[in-house]
């Protein structure tokens, strides 16, 4: 694009997953630096950027200092709630383009601030229990069991734990305050039903609800957290949202002020209403902006590119392009999740590029990387994604389960490290 041929944009991190927006940002014409204080071995985005730096991105003033050296025009950061706020707060002392304050990302950051806003605006969202940390012993015993015990302020699935039981408890307090930045927990209802991940725009104030997707979790490593094997969309839940929750959710971010940027709202699905229980001001790791680029012809990655340098969300507006119905199409999202093993080779990704509803193959750990002990119920666990489109819904599955099939994570010790992923009892029903 002319407005960002050549010019200097700054990515915040040089992660695996970071790397998409690196990928993006210079088939859009900009010349790509990454700023981390990893080595060029351990940060993938380095080691394809234009140029880079080992800089703290949480030095709010060094990062500042390299960008009027380096003549930098735009900054993004990913994938990270942590970042947000240095981002915000680098952005205004650099007089750059940015989508958010830092009020906004600390109130979508922190789960108690989100959630008490949900409930001014009448969102619904998953019931939480109010205890003293400093002397727990008694408000606990209103508490109905089993619980989830999260940071206030983490993300990525880091900390979180069920808790069954009294007895439980303390423990799995103590391992939520060990992901929490201000040591500050929540207890929430556990609940077990069907979840969907609501995907918002935002683009100068109009508030666009880009779609819905059905958020496949799979109890496949006993006590742990159950992570997502696959998404599928459009969800069933999808008109009940737009007559009754959307409205609301608009208000609430007109409230806060909301006028660019991207939103994911991850929820429980209960007596047919989507209960919140998670929220990012950010991209997610779902990359369902592949899909909304396949479907509907806009991305809000390439939008939050152009925002960075130019202020704008797209040189035009995206109103008659959004369709959360995706155009009559229906889509899917493949997450192959890897048991704990070094990985010696992943194989079928080649196959499974060249089949026609395939938009996307994207690789979170290759080979020689590990999936550790510590990381069973965390997002990490994710390995290959696999994003597509198809016609006919009846086909979901089908395209799904062969997905699954083909992709092979196979261990050093020659093992297959696949976990179960998609059944058709997982979509029957679904999807719209």
């Amino acid at each position: 694009m002319e407005e960002l041929k050549g010019k200097k944009v700054l990515v915040m991190g040089g992660t695996r997953i970071s790397c998409q927006i690196i990928e993006k940002a210079k088939e859009l014409g900009c010349y790509v630096i990454v700023a981390d204080y990893n080595s060029y071995e351990d940060s993938p985005g380095k080691q394809i950027a234009d140029e880079y730096f080992n800089v703290n991105i949480l030095d709010v003033d060094s990062v500042v200092n390299l960008i009027s050296k380096e003549n930098i025009k735009g900054v993004l950061v990913g994938f990270s709630d942590m970042l947000l706020p240095y981002y915000a707060e680098i952005c205004d002392k650099a007089n750059l383009p940015c989508y958010g304050t830092k009020q906004q990302f600390e109130l979508f950051t922190k789960k108690s601030l989100y959630k008490e806003l949900c409930r001014k605006f009448n969102v619904p969202t998953v019931k939480e229990y109010q205890i003293d940390l400093n002397d727990y012993k008694d408000s606990i015993q209103k508490i109905e069991y089993p619980v989830l015990v999260k940071p206030s302020d983490s993300s990525g699935s880091r900390g979180i734990s069920i808790c069954k039981s009294s007895d439980e408890l303390e423990h799995c307090i103590q391992y939520a305050q060990k992901y929490s930045k201000a040591k500050e927990i929540l207890i929430e209802q556990y609940l077990t039903g069907p979840e969907a991940t609501v995907f918002w725009v935002f683009q100068d104030g109009e508030y666009y609800l880009s779609t819905i997707g059905n958020r496949h979790v799979k109890k496949n490593q006993g006590d742990v957290i159950p992570l997502p094997v696959g998404y599928t969309f459009p969800a069933s839940i999808l008109n009940n949202y737009i007559s009754d929750i959307a409205p609301k959710c608009e208000k609430m971010f007109k409230a806060a002020g909301i006028r660019n940027g991207m939103m994911f709202m991850q929820c429980k699905i209960e007596n047919n209403h989507c209960v919140v229980y998670d929220i990012g001001y950010r991209l997610t790791g779902s990359l369902e902006y592949k899909i909304l680029k396949a479907t509907c012809g806009y991305d809000p990655l390439e939008m939050l590119i152009y925002y960075s340098v130019t202020g704008k969300m797209w040189p035009y507006s995206i109103k008659k392009l959004v369709d959360p119905f995706l155009k009559g199409k229906y889509a899917f999202n493949v997450s192959c999740l890897a048991a704990p093993g070094t990985i010696k080779k992943i194989t079928g990704c080649k196959t499974v590029k060249k089949m026609p509803e395939v938009c996307d193959v994207c690789i979170e750990h290759y080979p020689s990387e590990t999936i550790s002990e510590d990381m069973r119920g965390l997002l990490a666990q994710i390995t290959v994604r696999i994003l597509g489109v198809v016609e006919n819904k009846n086909h979901l599955f089908a395209i799904m389960h062969n997905i699954e099939n083909t992709i092979n994570i196979l261990s050093t010790e020659n093992m297959r490290l696949n976990l179960p992923g998609i059944e058709q009892k997982d979509i029957n029903g679904s999807v719209i």
